[in-house]
């Protein structure tokens, strides 16, 4: 794009997507959760720049059927609705929800998460068995190692039903206890055949999740908020990125953290298009990987 042209906007991304050849978006990365808990995540961002950070307004702030026809209108026709508990007890409600809003939203991708308790591996199993196809792991709000024992069960059920594991696990924006690389990549050696889709590209270590991904069949990286303008100011990507993830392949998948952004949606997309790799490589983020993971029909091997 130009230094003159105007930026995209959301009304035009059905339009840029058919000028590209991309059939539409599969979104891995989207937040649908109860109001209370939404609220809460919202009442976090609004403090966020009070400590020297920069400000963040949240660009969709509505009801959830709002928020589902923003979605359509922009050419999103499959998204996640990833919640994630930070305490025990509250992943089976949680997943209640989600389950509810995947029955009454033919768009929804059935979306679960676990926490590590005595009962991680049954609300797993429940949630796998109520049609969750990927759940959603928050290792720094959750404050828990993704290698604690009270987790394998779990691991291993999702693991053996190929559902795809969103974990947020990278240093970033704040480094929490058992936040980094080391653990991740110590779990994938525990669970080679654990599909894992790292969260935000597991910013600020970029080259490092790259390199896991490169190295492990079932790690991909997703793009949420990665070379945004927001983000480029707290985390900028490192000289040669760009080349590295070309490299990777298939391994990346469309993820945008919508409704909680700062900017409009378009942006992510106009940001991935700026990359300079082809319409096929978009094609392949924001359709084609995604279903494939997902196992949805007619998905590219």
């Amino acid at each position: 794009m130009s230094a003159s042209a105007e930026p995209l906007s959301d009304d035009a991304v059905p339009a840029w997507l058919r000028e590209r050849g991309v059939p539409g978006i599969v979104d891995l990365h989207v937040h649908f959760m109860p109001d209370r808990v939404q609220q809460k995540v919202w009442d976090f961002f609004d403090r966020v720049g009070g400590s020297g950070a920069p400000e963040w307004p949240i660009r969709y702030r509505g009801t959830d059927e709002e928020r589902v026809e923003q979605l359509r209108r922009i050419g999103v026709t499959r998204y996640t609705t990833l919640s994630y508990a930070h305490r025990p007890g509250m992943a089976q409600w949680l997943n209640d929800y989600a389950a509810e809003f995947a029955a009454a939203h033919p768009d929804a991708i059935g979306s679960a998460t676990f926490y590590p308790e005595a009962e991680a591996g049954s609300v797993a199993a429940r949630a796998l068995a109520r049609g969750a196809q990927v759940f959603k792991i928050h290792v720094q709000v959750g404050d828990f190692s993704p290698l604690d024992p009270l987790l394998t069960e779990a691991w291993e059920r999702v693991a053996a039903a190929g559902a795809p594991v969103v974990i947020h696990c990278g240093n970033g924006p704040h480094r929490g206890r058992f936040t980094g690389i080391a653990p991740v990549r110590e779990l994938v050696e525990r669970h080679p055949s654990l599909v894992l889709v790292i969260a935000h590209a597991g910013l600020p270590d970029y080259l490092g999740f790259a390199e896991l991904a490169r190295q492990h069949p079932n790690v991909y990286l997703d793009t949420t908020m990665v070379g945004t303008a927001y983000t480029e100011r707290i985390a900028p990507l490192p000289p040669g990125y760009v080349e590295v993830i070309r490299d990777l392949g298939s391994k990346v998948v469309l993820g945008t953290d919508f409704p909680s952004i700062p900017y409009p949606y378009a942006h992510q997309l106009e940001v991935l298009d700026g990359w300079g790799l082809g319409d096929r490589w978009l094609a392949d983020v924001l359709w084609h990987t995604p279903r494939r993971l997902l196992g949805l029909p007619g998905s590219v091997s």
